[in-house]
């Protein structure tokens, strides 16, 4: 990130509120996409425990006396905590013995060891974040014309905006991400500048972090797993599926091996996979129970598989791009559901009815979208499907909605559904 500068995230008004409540916040998520910046916009005293001039006398006093590293004003925040679970602990004893609430902010890129975890959860003290890569609403590529928020509290809500992005705009924030490292380069005369942070970041998980676990993996195998499971991203596809489509070329995996490098990539917050809904419908239809295949980005999908803006602009035929758009979607509208209470589900059931996003807030009220890069055919068939969902399920949902990429304005149908380019969105 641009030193000096904040960009600011959804998830700040998130923290302001966790903060007045809880003794200490823990702020997790992938490698890379703000944690460190936003917690340091909150903190007033800081403990990098990465710090390698810092390193080896920070391990001394942890085993001694860890209570040292807490001293500084508060809020604190301690980055990439999970190196040292013994810091969790004396931050739930000091957050015990002395009542306080905003104290501290831990951030961390993955889960600690199994044999390395803190002693207790932190329930009661602790509130918990998951933060995402920035979504175009905080990029400054979607107008926030249209508020999910508002959607779901204001039946009378008027929709109404413009988007500004085209066909190509949108095939390079897919390619790019929203990791704020790339976000920044956006501008930037070589455009290929902001995919380059992409390759490199997976470069990086395959030849180091595949290791967080201090078990030794094979990179070019984490390179396999991670290209079949982009092929599948934004389908219901098996670990049955990935593990026959790795054993073609690698004779030697096992299905213990391949979810072992899978938990890897979960701990690391890279695969972020989507549940399926369960609501009560108003017959027996069976709903199928498996969950989609999800990164926690879609550039990474489009990089692993060797895919840039240039060559999916130059290949508009390109099918895959449906799907990595998908995944853009699932990113945006997880973040902005999240000041709501808001979780994302997919929904299918025995007859093939799909749904592609469930959003349901924690009082039950739930909403329903189908995501579709454009076209008046393909919306027509989106919103019939939102329909034909919308008489399966007991209770009325808040609104139902086709977000679109290729598509200028946000408009109610008569029908009552709403077509809402992702260039329009925010919470």
């Amino acid at each position: 990130m641009a030193k000096g500068k904040y960009y600011p995230r959804i998830c700040d008004q998130i923290i302001k509120k966790k903060l007045s409540a809880s003794g200490a916040l823990l702020i997790e998520g992938p490698k890379a996409c703000g944690k460190t910046e936003t917690g340091k916009h909150f903190a007033k005293s800081t403990l990098f425990l990465q710090n390698p001039n810092k390193y080896d006398e920070y391990r001394s006093i942890l085993n001694t006396e860890p209570s040292l590293l807490l001293k500084g004003d508060k809020p604190r925040l301690i980055d990439e905590w999970q190196d040292a679970p013994k810091i969790f602990d004396a931050v739930r004893f000091d957050v015990d013995q002395t009542g306080n609430t905003g104290g501290y902010i831990l951030t961390g890129s993955a889960s600690p060891r199994k044999n390395n975890r803190p002693k207790h959860s932190g329930t009661g003290r602790f509130a918990r974040l998951k933060m995402y890569p920035m979504s175009l609403f905080e990029s400054k590529e979607s107008t926030g014309s249209v508020s999910l928020k508002q959607l779901f509290e204001n039946k009378d809500y008027k929709i109404e905006g413009e988007s500004l992005l085209k066909f190509e705009d949108i095939v390079r924030v897919i390619c790019r991400g929203g990791w704020p490292n790339a976000v920044i380069n956006k501008n930037n005369k070589n455009k290929n500048v902001s995919e380059q942070f992409i390759s490199d970041y997976i470069d990086s998980i395959i030849n180091i972090d595949i290791s967080v676990d201090n078990i030794t993996r094979n990179p070019q195998r984490m390179r396999q797993i991670l290209r079949s499971y982009a092929r599948n991203i934004s389908t219901m596809a098996t670990k049955q599926t990935i593990f026959d489509d790795i054993k073609a070329n690698d004779v030697g995996i096992s299905r213990p091996t391949l979810d072992s490098y899978l938990n890897v990539l979960v701990q690391l917050f890279i695969i972020d996979e989507v549940e399926a809904w369960s609501t009560e419908l108003r017959s027996k239809t069976a709903v199928r129970t498996s969950n989609k295949l999800q990164f926690v980005d879609p550039s990474i999908a489009a990089a692993v598989l060797g895919f840039n803006a240039d060559k999916i602009i130059n290949n508009s035929e390109i099918k895959f791009l449906g799907f990595l758009f998908e995944s853009l979607v699932v990113r945006d509208l997880r973040i902005y559901s999240q000041p709501i209470g808001g979780t994302v589900y997919h929904y299918r059931d025995k007859n093939n009815l799909e749904v592609d996003c469930i959003i349901e807030l924690k009082d039950g009220t739930w909403a329903a979208a189908e995501v579709k890069l454009g076209g008046d055919e393909s919306i027509e068939n989106a919103a019939q499907n939102l329909l034909k969902l919308k008489k399966k399920v007991k209770t009325e949902p808040s609104f139902l909605m086709v977000v679109v990429g290729i598509g200028q304005y946000a408009y109610r149908r008569q029908d009552g559904i709403l077509v809402v380019p992702i260039g329009t969105l925010k919470d």
